[in-house]
């Protein structure tokens, strides 16, 4: 059986804690035979940046490039503030974005039945609720250049960060967006700001062309962005598939999130393009959730998205979709069961801790695949 190259990346605060319960998992799926793993770990974010200097280095780099999934924990926390803004934590994530051209950002917001009374919504509105998220990843405000701070003659200063955009970069998270709804209910919408924006226009411009040369069996709308943040918290079932451009996919998804009923909860996959000879994806695996500085080391933090981006993995990096699926299930009883970290805990639950929450569906995950 050939190994599958992997790269856990911890990172800073409960990314330590909660990559630590999908290391158990994936020892378990190699000890069962089901796969096998040649794992290789580094340092990422403020971690990275005390031993060495900079978020990521480039011998680490090297490894996330051979590997077929990196699985990333989180970066960040007030003890880097200082810090140059070019070798900031965060800067090692998009490092690994930028030169993996990991431009496809999925990031599902699904509402497990048993959760339903966390959400910060009624339950009506988020029971059932299965959405995606599709965000472009390397492009947009975050990367587009000028990007600085500069001294005006008059003693103020002035900064400047630019939205850029071009056609081709549209085009391919488009086609990522209607690929993805023809395997769920067939729907896309598309967001931006082109009452505004001149990149929001000439995204709405190319999603409809993209559309209207493919992919026409797919039901696509479209709808400021700002709509369709108020949108998601008045009726978020009315979506399926959403497709955005990087600022406004980061917004959208932490909006999406509390939907869910906690950050803790939600996964993403951040995927490169298809290549030709291989078929095989560059891609990062990561939860949502940021490095949580105020509760790390506690043994507080919720494993949940973390547990559910390895299932992303199997499902698009290591070809077992399957597997993935009854992982999912493994998370979904286990709240049925009623074990709740303190993010998502009701009065009536049981709550547990990071290992405790990793450890019960782990055995779930025996116990289904035992079935």
């Amino acid at each position: 059986m050939a190994a599958h190259k992997l790269l856990l990346l911890p990172g800073d605060g409960i990314g330590v804690e909660v990559l630590a319960e999908v290391r158990r998992i994936l020892a378990f799926i190699e000890q069962k035979g089901i796969l096998s793993f040649e794992i290789e770990e580094d340092l990422v974010g403020g971690a990275a940046y005390d031993a060495h200097g900079v978020a990521i280095t480039d011998a680490a780099m090297q490894k996330a490039k051979a590997a077929d999934a990196i699985l990333f924990g989180a970066v960040g926390g007030p003890q880097w503030d200082g810090v140059p803004y070019d070798v900031r934590p965060e800067a090692g994530l998009l490092r690994l974005r930028k030169e993996l051209e990991l431009f496809a950002n999925l990031r599902p917001a699904i509402c497990y039945p048993a959760l339903a009374d966390a959400s910060a919504l009624k339950r009506e509105l988020v029971d059932g609720l299965d959405i995606v998220i599709v965000r472009e990843l390397t492009g947009g405000v975050y990367f587009g250049e000028p990007k600085e701070i500069t001294d005006l003659p008059n003693g103020q200063k002035r900064a400047v960060d630019t939205q850029v955009y071009e056609t081709y970069e549209i085009e391919r998270i488009a086609k990522v967006a209607f690929e993805l709804a023809r395997v769920r209910s067939n729907r896309v919408t598309s967001a931006e700001k082109r009452n505004v924006m001149k990149s929001g226009l000439l995204w709405n411009q190319v999603v409809t062309a993209t559309h209207k040369a493919g992919y026409e069996d797919v039901k696509l709308d479209h709808m400021l962005a700002d709509a369709l943040g108020m949108q998601l918290v008045r009726a978020p079932k009315q979506f399926d598939v959403i497709v955005t451009d990087n600022l406004f996919g980061d917004i959208l998804s932490d909006v999406a999130s509390m939907l869910t009923g906690s950050l803790g909860m939600l996964p993403s996959a951040s995927l490169g393009a298809e290549d030709p000879a291989t078929g095989k994806r560059k891609a990062l695996y990561e939860p949502v959730h940021g490095s949580a500085p105020d509760i790390a080391g506690k043994g507080l933090a919720n494993p949940i998205a973390m547990i559910a981006s390895l299932a992303m993995a199997l499902k698009y990096s290591l070809g077992k979709p399957e597997l993935a699926n009854v992982l999912d299930r493994a998370i979904s009883e286990v709240l049925a069961d009623g074990l709740r970290t303190g993010d998502i805990w009701t009065e009536g639950m049981t709550k547990v801790g990071t290992s405790e929450m990793g450890g019960a569906v782990l055995k779930k995950f025996e116990t289904l695949l035992s079935a």
